[in-house]
């Protein structure tokens, strides 16, 4: 079934509006004049922001943010008001220097004591994984402007809800800074290497996004933290190779079907400095998440089994460990999710801290959707319900009775913010204007900020006000610079479509065309995908890759979909690939590539399949699998083998091993490597802590012993992402778009 361009209805305007326009002048516009061009000048397309690090304060009455002069080097943090308009300079590094050295300060971040009279400053960052590190962290008064160091060689650190204390985490262990009396206590004495208090190891930070591995209680008087011993831990080995003697990186790496590091919760009481235990059977299983409840003295924790489909939620009492069961859920076919990477939402249990209830995100009716507890486990009511999804909650307002949270229900290109009572009863919008939202929101849920564009509006940030139904209060960026560039550049942008496969599953896809575009004229074809479960490629927002901007300059069309496993379409969508990662997706990329060939200014023999990490599995798998549709494939830092990923990950979509390994083996590019037909570049970096260059090191071997040569590009340096610097960046680039070229320009 054909329905190319059939967009959503509201769509159809704004962008045949908008084609018109941008067709009608592209003969007065300038095209890039290189590759180094374009990715140099992404800027240009991708404008403003809007205020950084915004951080709200005073309940949410006030608004911290950061603003770095480029040229100086200098970081200014100041305050506004939305109720008075007050707009205050609290803090500029130009004015202050290292305390003891006379350097000018720097830092990375910064957070706020509960009496915003203070700051607790990140600085000279040394990072150790993706997103954790050691730093040094300063003291600074805003009463009497003074700055001092008050941890060196910290992992982390956080002022108490009072400000009186700071905790941080060193060498393994737990640590008390008072900062009455400047005095530094230790909190726990039993670190080993590989044994660590208040600390996650690799696969607990990379796969639950915990970092700081310690909390705050609301009071100041308690800290939870976990315990993580990964001495058993089978380790990764991996180096640059710089050096007469390379240096190796050794991390504690559980892969799938190996041993998990082992958590114990423990809750230190800081004014009797006794640590106890809680009393919970953790066994092979997780612990994604804990909360402080808003009773004191009580902790709770999320417990999973292994494979993340099993949830129990305990209440303890951290005097002494002793704990209750509360709730539970069952997922009968998919996995719970805890948070959501993608989405942006770091928790889906919410504690009220002045209230004894609480919300949980559940997709048990087919979508997600917000749950209201009582502290007995009982479920008092479900607070949202549809054919769409939530997909973050901004504040709790427990004085007004609302919620505000953040949806799919316009469709699920869009995400827009509502607000409703704890009751489910009356629901309001708030944004109005159609497009891909994000929210900043203050804790009451009385101001928030906006960043929003659509295909025809490049970003825009605005203050806005939820009091009488919505209000904003001023613009704060409208991206003029970007609209002028787009008037003197060519520029080419989204277009959404909806198709029905031949299997009959709808898909909602974009294309890119090229901005001299002649329907008369055949186009090579490029799908960018990535295609992992719950994320999200295509939504109704402002085309801002300078890359594909350039490559539609070529003469080629670009294209991505929202393939099955993706987010924002509810459970059956996206938990359809459990238990068997990769067929599905496949089969819809080959699906849409076949769709859009159909159209006589596609050339069907000339298409490439392009994805970096799970896009990069899905490049070289749908290659294997659908050997006739794609005749490149551009394959970045892939998964080729998901025994050779992480426990928490894979075991999460996969299953255990042991109960699931036929799909397993069937699900790695190795198993189909005799398919191969076309085209393969594969780039990756040795030191990919991540992704291990082992994945492709064994995918060349598979192609190798069926005959099959592919070409293939090492950056030692490299982590993840592969480029490692600029240099390496526009090289990788240009690597891409010479193989494309050589192989689909006629």
């Amino acid at each position: 079934m054909r329905t190319f361009l059939k967009r959503r209805t509201l769509l159809i305007l704004p962008i045949i509006f908008f084609l018109a326009f941008d067709l009608s002048a592209q003969s007065e516009r300038q095209t890039y004049q290189s590759l180094q061009h374009a990715l140099f000048s992404a800027g240009q397309i991708t404008g403003e922001r809007g205020p950084q690090n915004v951080t709200w304060i005073d309940g949410g009455e006030r608004y911290s943010y950061m603003i770095q002069n480029p040229q100086t080097r200098s970081t200014k943090i100041r305050v506004y008001s939305p109720v008075t308009g007050d707009d205050d300079l609290i803090f500029d590094t130009a004015e202050h220097r290292f305390p003891g050295y006379g350097t000018p300060f720097q830092f990375r971040s910064f957070q706020w004591s509960g009496d915003y009279r203070h700051i607790v400053f990140q600085t000279n960052f040394t990072p150790i994984y993706r997103y954790s590190g050691i730093s040094n962290y300063y003291y600074y008064s805003l009463d009497d402007n003074t700055l001092s160091k008050i941890a060196a060689d910290a992992f982390t650190a956080e002022l108490s809800p009072d400000g009186q204390k700071v905790a941080f985490h060193r060498n393994g262990e737990m640590y008390l800074y008072e900062l009455g009396n400047d005095r530094e206590t230790r909190l726990t004495h039993d670190a080993k290497e590989h044994f660590f208090n208040g600390r996650s190891g690799w696969v607990y930070e990379e796969e639950f996004s915990i970092v700081q591995a310690w909390k705050w209680s609301h009071d100041s008087r308690y800290i939870a933290f976990w315990q993580t011993d990964e001495r058993h831990v089978e380790r990764f080995i991996s180096t640059d190779y710089e050096g007469n003697y390379p240096e190796y990186t050794d991390i504690p790496y559980p892969k799938v079907g190996e041993k998990n590091p082992v958590i114990r919760i423990g809750v230190i009481d800081t004014e009797t400095r006794e640590n106890i235990w809680m009393d919970i059977d953790i066994g092979d299983g997780l612990v994604p998440r804990i909360f402080w409840t808003s009773n004191e003295a009580e902790l709770a924790i999320a417990w999973m089994n292994r494979q993340q489909n099993h949830l129990k939620l305990f209440f303890h009492d951290v005097n002494n460990g002793d704990g209750r069961f509360v709730m539970e859920e069952k997922a009968e076919h998919g996995w719970i999710d805890v948070y959501d990477f993608f989405a942006g939402i770091d928790d889906h249990f919410f504690f009220p801290d002045d209230r004894e209830e609480f919300l949980w995100i559940s997709d048990r009716d087919g979508h997600k959707h917000l749950y209201r507890y009582s502290y007995s486990g009982e479920v008092i009511n479900q607070v949202t319900s549809g054919n769409w999804q939530v997909t973050n909650v901004h504040a709790i307002n427990s004085e007004i009775g609302r919620i505000y949270y953040e949806s799919t229900e316009v469709n699920p290109l869009e995400r827009h913010l509502y607000s409703i009572r704890f009751d489910g009863t009356d629901k309001r919008r708030y944004s109005h204007i159609e497009g891909r939202h994000s929210f900043s929101m203050g804790q009451d849920g009385r101001y928030y900020i906006d960043t929003w564009s659509n295909i025809s509006t490049p970003t825009q940030v605005e203050l806005w006000t939820t009091e009488n139904g919505g209000m904003k209060l001023q613009m704060l960026v409208d991206n003029a610079s970007v609209k002028e560039f787009i008037e003197r550049y060519e520029y080419s942008p989204r277009e959404l479509f909806t198709f029905t496969t031949e299997k009959g599953h709808d898909l909602d896809g974009y294309i890119i065309r090229p901005p001299d575009f002649d329907e008369n004229k055949s186009h090579p074809l490029i799908l960018m995908v990535y295609g992992g479960p719950s994320s999200q490629g295509v939504y109704n927002q402002f085309e801002t890759n300078a890359w594909a901007q350039y490559l539609a300059q070529q003469g080629y069309v670009i294209a991505n979909v929202n393939n099955r496993g993706s987010g924002g379409y509810g459970r059956d969508f996206e938990k359809s690939v459990y238990l068997n990662l990769g067929k599905k997706e496949a089969e819809d990329f080959a699906a849409t590539a076949q769709y859009l060939a159909s159209y006589d200014w596609i050339d069907g023999s000339r298409m490439a399949i392009r994805g970096h990490s799970y896009g990069g599995y899905m490049a070289a798998l749908t290659m294997v699998l659908h050997p006739r549709v794609f005749r490149v494939g551009l394959v970045g830092a892939p998964v080729t083998d998901w025994r050779l990923y992480d426990t928490i990950y894979t075991e999460r979509y996969m299953g255990l091993l042991e109960e699931n390994e036929e799909n397993y083996i069937n699900s790695s590019v190795m198993a189909h490597a005799r398919n191969l037909q076309g085209n393969m570049l594969v780039a990756h970096s040795s030191m990919d802590e991540n992704v291990h260059i082992q994945n492709t090191m064994q995918m060349i071997t598979a192609f190798t012993n069926t005959g099959k040569d592919i070409d293939l590009r090492i950056y030692p340096p490299g982590g993840h992402g592969v480029a490692y610097n600029q240099q390496s960046y526009l090289l990788l680039h240009q690597v891409y778009t010479n193989y494309l070229n050589r192989h689909l320009i006629r």
